[in-house]
């Protein structure tokens, strides 16, 4: 065997000297070095464990710290009597195998070894996957609302407990959960064996394309890889498929993996870019714009139905009047009607449609992987905060609007007391809700906000709470267009018994989005900014684009209007910051530094309540399956379940109505999406 020695301690010289040259520690880190002694007193013992080779690293004590590298290679001389003992343990594993359990420490999902170091060199030399061991858990010190990698354990350890699969790794928080969600399991649900054997073969193969493809290149995971992947192919295809296939997959969406390495994947666009002539080319728009440019449209819902697929659907219709003959458009209405909008995508691309719009947050993953299945093809989803390569998300800044009905509702309240009807707990809705109770106490610094959610009662349910404290000023649901049906109120509304005022109304201006986006393609000023950007890109556009805009009723007061159009042009011109910190949240907690405006990040994911706001945000099970599934796809993390639900498509709300026609009118109704900021 002592030509195994050799080999083993040739590679520990290697690794050794590679060490020395990088200014790395040649020998194997000690536990006992930077974990406190009180520490080990607090250990929790996980029992026998499958220690994935690979992830044990270093040794408990000082013992045999010299007579490894920092590899496990052995690198003592072989006339030693570590030598001859390792010599023994190589003849044993190769003749009857090693069976004798290691005893190690885990922490922070690395291990170090306090019984059984040679057998683990041993081992590794021979390329073992898995090595036995009696494990204790050591549990770090610090505190993980400080320290991001402790809060990055803590998820992995509660991960553990019901899978206990150790060798899954993520880089951002929130991924455990995702991945749960993803593999449709609850937050406690056990893994069986199948379970886990079933997910380690999948990880094997996808690992061992992922490497192939040149992933050791990456900074970002296997893991991080992985859960890309399943968002765009599902996991259950990932199950049926072999390595080979895996990897020609991963070729096709490598830059969405490649994402995961960007510690700000989004870059975030304010307005519509400058129109600039392009140095070169890019495979995502034709390298020149074809004589008609044929654009789909894909609705969850129908105009007729959803005052939100109403307002896409004018601006269908608008860009189809102002481009004439230089396009052809064509509406996919209902297109989750089948639970199934890939297949429809995948219609409107074998018809010839070239640039496509799917305009809820439920389309983004059949979109992502339409896009990676047709790179020529552009998709465009009208969601918030995704950051995804190969589909380039559009929204607005409704929360600009919010906040000037804010200072118009404060300004108009005898009492103090205003309302709030927020549908879902998703991006975008909880900087509605502050920027609304900002304005109110902008203009009246005693106002309160008392918030409800139609997505738990229904929205008639969730005003007739607020009517029932006495509350006649309202923020309702918000529309694309001033409701024709009076029984129905939207936007900043009085109600009094029957009686129902509208005031003002902020309107989503999709037909001035829809034309901006299409000019700048056909002048190839988008194709030049994906180009030159490497991130995920999102359009997230406001009043100063006109995407944004309030309507005023005639039964408001002139002076109230004046408001109004000055703090309009404030917020164009970046004069009024809604977000001017400081701030507090309901907690106490202060917000930002002074006078200075959160940043778009920081408003995007709020997931907080400002402390002049009377509520709190949904709990998942609170809400309908409907609104679960809604939160599913965009929810803030405070809302999400990391179990999936699916609404049936005959899903009957509190009232006994449909659920898409509960809210005949209003922004969400039909489709159940982002609508009402």
């Amino acid at each position: 065997m002592a030509e195994y020695y050799k080999e083993a301690q040739k590679l520990a010289q290697k690794d050794y000297r590679a060490c020395i040259s990088a200014g790395k520690n040649p020998c194997l880190p000690v536990l006992e070095d930077f974990v406190s002694t009180k520490a080990f007193t607090k250990g929790i013992d996980l029992g026998l464990v499958q220690i994935p080779a690979e992830l044990i690293v270093g040794t408990k004590t000082r013992g045999r710290v010299n007579a490894f590298s920092s590899n496990f290679m052995p690198i003592l001389d072989e006339d030693t009597e570590f030598a001859d003992k390792w010599n023994r343990l190589c003849n044993a594993h190769l003749n009857e195998g090693i069976r004798e359990p290691i005893k190690a420490y885990e922490y922070m999902n690395r291990f170090y070894v306090e019984e059984g170091n040679k057998r683990v060199s041993v081992l590794k030399f021979f390329d073992a996957v898995t090595i036995v061991g009696h494990v204790i858990r050591i549990m770090p010190e610090g505190n993980e609302e400080s320290d991001e990698a402790i809060a990055l354990y803590k998820e992995f350890v509660e991960f553990y407990k019901y899978s206990k699969i150790n060798y899954v790794e993520f880089s951002k928080k929130g991924s455990y959960s995702e991945l749960l969600k993803l593999l449709g399991k609850g937050p406690s649900d056990v893994w069986t064996d199948e379970d886990r054997n079933e997910f380690s073969g999948v990880f094997y193969y996808f690992k061992k394309a992922y490497f192939a493809k040149g992933g050791a290149k990456l900074q970002s995971t296997v893991a991080d890889a992985m859960l890309s992947y399943i968002k765009v192919y599902g996991y259950e295809e990932l199950i049926k498929t072999d390595s080979e296939e895996i990897e020609k997959n991963l070729s096709r969406m490598w830059e969405e993996v490649a994402l995961q390495d960007d510690e700000e994947p989004i870059k975030l666009s304010l307005d519509p870019p400058e129109e600039k002539k392009p140095n070169m080319l890019t495979r995502v728009l034709s390298p020149a714009t074809p004589a008609v440019l044929k654009v789909a449209f894909l609705y969850d819902g129908t105009p007729e139905r959803s005052g939100w697929v109403h307002g896409h659907e004018e601006g269908r219709l608008h860009v189809q009047k102002v481009f004439a003959d230089k396009i052809e458009t064509k509406a996919f209405p209902n297109a989750m009607k089948d639970d199934d909008p890939l297949s429809v995508i995948e219609q409107a691309i074998d018809e010839g449609y070239t640039m496509i719009f799917t305009t809820s947050p439920r389309f983004t993953q059949a979109s992502l992987r339409a896009a990676v299945e047709h790179p020529n093809i552009v998709i465009m989803n009208c969601s918030l905060n995704k950051s995804h390569r190969y589909i380039r998300t559009y929204y607005t800044r409704m929360y600009e609007a919010k906040f000037i009905l804010g200072a118009l509702a404060g300004s108009l309240t005898a009492s103090g007391q205003l309302g709030y009807v927020c549908d879902y707990p998703i991006y975008g809705q909880i900087a509605g809700i502050n920027a609304f109770a900002l304005g109110a106490q902008m203009t009246n610094p005693r106002s309160k906000v008392y918030l409800e959610w139609s997505s738990i009662k229904g929205a008639q349910a969730a005003a007739q709470s607020l009517l029932d404290r006495d509350i006649h000023l309202i923020s309702t649901q918000d529309t694309a267009r001033f409701s024709e049906d009076t029984r129905e109120s939207f936007g900043l509304s009085y109600i009094s018994g029957d009686a129902k005022m509208l005031l003002a109304n902020p309107v989503w201006k999709w037909d001035v989005y829809y034309e901006e986006i299409l000019r700048r393609v056909f002048n190839k000023t988008m194709q030049t900014e994906y180009e030159k950007s490497n991130k995920a890109l999102n359009y997230y556009w406001g009043m100063s684009s006109g995407v944004v805009d309030i309507e005023y009723s005639e039964d408001l007061c002139i002076a109230s209007k004046r408001l109004a159009d000055f703090l309009k042009e404030s917020i164009i011109h970046n004069i009024c910051m809604p977000f001017l910190s400081p701030l507090y949240t309901q907690n106490g907690e202060l917000i930002g530094e002074d006078e200075k405006s959160l940043s778009l990040e920081q408003i995007i994911n709020m997931d907080y309540l400002v402390d002049s706001v009377v509520g709190t945000i949904p709990k998942y099970e609170e809400l309908s399956p409907m609104g679960k599934a809604t939160v599913d796809t965009a929810g803030v993390e405070k809302a999400q379940s990391p179990g999936l639900e699916k609404p049936d498509s005959d899903e009957e709300d509190k009232d006994g109505n449909a659920a898409d026609t509960q809210e005949n009118n209003n922004d969400d109704a039909g489709n159940e999406e982002t609508a009402g900021d």
